[in-house]
């Protein structure tokens, strides 16, 4: 790639999760605070990411792949999204706001695909080009969660009782709408499938791959990351909410941590990989979510203060060692002819139905532990996906016979 490509890819790449991290982050600290919502509604809120997901497939598969260049779609999908954030900007009630963030979402959530589709078209090794771009992206999300921490304070006490927290969807939307304009000058990246090509919704959705369940332990595998999303859930939730109900100052600038954590462990999985191999790796990343809430459960704003920074500094073994491993464990037992719908099924798996029932979960047992003036048990919130994700590890050690899995770097 020449010098102004790679700027602006990771330009994109930057605003792309700038976006994702300036409002998502807050959300539910926003709906509680602001709109006065429950835990079910907040479920049903963060519930938008997974429509969004089980819907992108059908955008990309029948619509970016076939008639437009993947930078057009990218333009038009966030001068929508601008305009669904504003309207989330102006809700004054949960029944308001719900319809603009699913429409945001379902906009929103193919655009990830879509840089990564303009991004590999510009590189001839993605294997070594890509990781740079895509670093900008993690810079993007801890930027807008320290701007809105120690630049404007929006989430600080004070500026949440005046209701300011709000203002993360204007800073939001502007930023959509600069880089749905900023697509429109991206390298261009014509349609990868010819209108005429026959296209199936199984193989949209990586149903083709369903035939890798055949395998007892990629079967296990793909219960297993269903299974661990249910208490991932609960982090995306309720993590900034619980942090400023316990009274920890600059909450969403502190979670910026886990973006830390998570380039350093993604630099360190080869390692991790090599020695340990493929399952320990997982089990690794398995564990680590429950010793998180365990640190979430019994931690404070105060004395204990370095149990949630702790907590939160998991989140690179948590979803690296994870995650990260499971992409790449999927894609070696695929073969070349299924790596697409593998890859597409395991998403669709996780952030569709895993992470679906996971917030639905995290609602109703957040409604469960409210006491008094809407101040919440969390200790008895966050012992419940603790206890969940070691179950879901030892089903994962007990059934999982280990293989060797080749990192490919």
């Amino acid at each position: 790639m020449n010098v102004k490509t790679k700027v602006q890819l990771s330009l994109m790449m930057f605003l792309e999760f700038f976006i994702w991290g300036g409002w998502f982050v807050t959300l539910g600290t926003f709906l509680g605070h602001n709109l006065k919502a429950t835990g079910a509604e907040s479920a049903m809120a963060y519930s938008t990411q997974s429509w969004g997901a089980i819907i992108a497939p059908f955008i990309i598969g029948l619509i970016a792949d076939r008639y437009f260049n993947a930078e057009r779609i990218l333009g038009v999908l966030h001068l929508l999204g601008a305009f669904m954030m504003y309207q989330m900007y102006m809700a004054v009630d949960f029944a308001g706001f719900y319809p603009y963030v699913l429409g945001y979402m379902i906009l929103y959530m193919p655009t990830l695909a879509l840089v990564n589709s303009i991004s590999f078209s510009q590189m001839k090794n993605p294997a070594k080009e890509f990781s740079f771009v895509r670093v900008f992206g993690t810079i993007g999300w801890i930027v807008a969660g320290l701007i809105i921490s120690f630049v404007f304070l929006w989430d600080s006490e004070t500026s949440r009782e005046e209701g300011l927290l709000k203002n993360t969807f204007l800073m939001v939307a502007i930023a959509s709408a600069f880089l749905g304009l900023f697509s429109f000058t991206l390298p261009k990246t014509p349609p990868k499938v010819k209108t005429d090509e026959k296209i199936s919704i199984s193989g949209i959705l990586g149903l083709d791959a369903l035939r890798l369940l055949k395998d007892r332990n990629f079967f296990i595998f793909f219960l297993s990351s269903i299974l661990i999303c249910i208490p991932l859930a609960f982090y995306y939730q309720n993590a900034n909410p619980f942090l400023s109900e316990i009274g920890m100052e600059n909450p969403t600038g502190k979670m910026t941590i886990g973006q830390g954590s998570e380039v350093l462990f993604m630099l360190l999985l080869p390692y991790f990989f090599k020695k340990f191999g493929f399952k320990n790796t997982l089990i690794a990343g398995m564990l680590a979510w429950t010793v998180r809430y365990f640190l979430f459960a019994y931690g404070n704003a105060g004395d204990l203060a370095f149990m949630l920074i702790l907590g939160i500094a998991l989140h690179g073994i948590c979803y690296d060692f994870f995650f990260v491993s499971g992409q790449i464990y999927t894609d070696s037992k695929a073969g070349d002819k299924f790596k697409s719908a593998a890859q597409g099924l395991i998403t669709l798996a996780t952030y569709g139905v895993g992470m679906l029932i996971g917030f639905w979960v995290a609602g109703k047992i957040t409604d469960s532990y409210i006491m008094g003036d809407g101040v919440h048990s969390w200790t008895d919130i966050w012992t419940f996906p603790a206890i969940f994700a070691l179950g879901a590890m030892i089903l994962f050690a007990i059934f999982f016979k280990n293989e060797e899995v080749e990192y490919k770097e």
